[in-house]
């Protein structure tokens, strides 16, 4: 089977991962950029922006047109989905999204501010009965009972997905605005407390009762980058780089807020760009 062979994914499509495509698209590199359902929502509510140089009173929402009209005229794709895995394979990655593979030679972290909130026992219990991707790893509970945490509307995909393998699933939406679930599928609506086991998931605490499982995922918006890509160096939840953007890990570049503070647009562009221009310098040196 053929997968998409790409020369540089970017995760990503706020202004630092824009400006890597920009940046890696004009120096004839092929990269695309994969990104939320509404790239930078931040941006988006901002209505005044007075510290970017050129553009004096501008609005979040104006910028963030410009910047996707910009990559519009590049031929620049994006694909409003999320990364659930990184494998690194050899001098290139296979990276998993909704289940698809796609390969490239090299990867820009772009993916802004991740602090997420995790549930008490979610780290220990990750890879033991707790998974970020149902269209990955579902196949392993055929006909067990798994349940699911939705923070937003792609989670109810996975939910569906789901149904027609598990022997019960049951959804736990926190957010508005329920669309079309799969009938079979128990809807609780309670917040989850704790997960609850030790060698293994065993249970779900939520608000109103233990909910005795076999698996459980949880559907954030983005994926953390350590659980992303283990491995990656981190301090203080921020990914560690040199000048050049490079990570610890050959072939990955990181840019913008994730990378740590200060949480301003212009610096989030500049190291974009630098991110772009040395992914295209690493592949330029892994062709000669």
């Amino acid at each position: 089977m053929d997968f998409p062979q790409w020369d540089i994914l970017i995760i990503g499509c706020g202004p630092a991962g824009l400006s890597a495509a920009v940046n890696a698209t004009i120096r004839n590199k092929k990269a695309i950029v994969y990104g939320g359902e509404f790239c930078s929502p931040k941006l988006h509510k901002a209505p005044h922006i007075n510290n970017y140089l050129g553009f004096w009173d501008v609005s979040g929402e104006e910028l963030r047109n410009n910047y996707l009209n910009h990559v519009q005229q590049l031929d620049i794709k994006i694909e409003y989905q999320k990364i659930d895995n990184i494998y690194p394979a050899g001098k290139s990655f296979n990276v998993v999204s909704k289940g698809n593979m796609i390969m490239c030679n090299a990867i820009i972290i772009a993916v802004g501010l991740q602090n997420p909130k995790y549930l008490p026992g979610e780290e220990e219990l990750l890879g033991k009965g707790v998974g970020y991707c149902a269209t990955c790893d579902g196949p392993l509970y055929k006909g067990k009972k798994v349940a699911v945490i939705g923070y937003n509307t792609e989670a109810e995909e996975e939910v569906n997905f789901l149904a027609g393998l598990a022997s019960q699933v049951i959804y736990l939406p926190l957010y508005q605005g329920l669309g079309s679930i799969d009938s079979r599928v128990r809807i609780l609506n309670e917040r989850p407390k704790a997960l609850l086991g030790t060698d293994r998931l065993q249970a779900l605490e939520t608000e109103g009762e233990t909910l005795e499982i076999d698996g459980l995922f949880i559907i954030r918006d983005s994926i953390p980058p350590a659980q992303l890509l283990p491995g990656l160096e981190l301090e203080k939840n921020a990914i560690v780089v040199n000048r050049k953007m490079a990570t610890n890990i050959s072939g990955v570049f990181a840019a913008g807020d994730c990378i740590g503070s200060p949480y301003q647009l212009a610096k989030a562009v500049g190291e974009g760009a630098v991110a772009g221009l040395s992914a295209v310098s690493y592949l330029d040196e892994m062709n000669k």
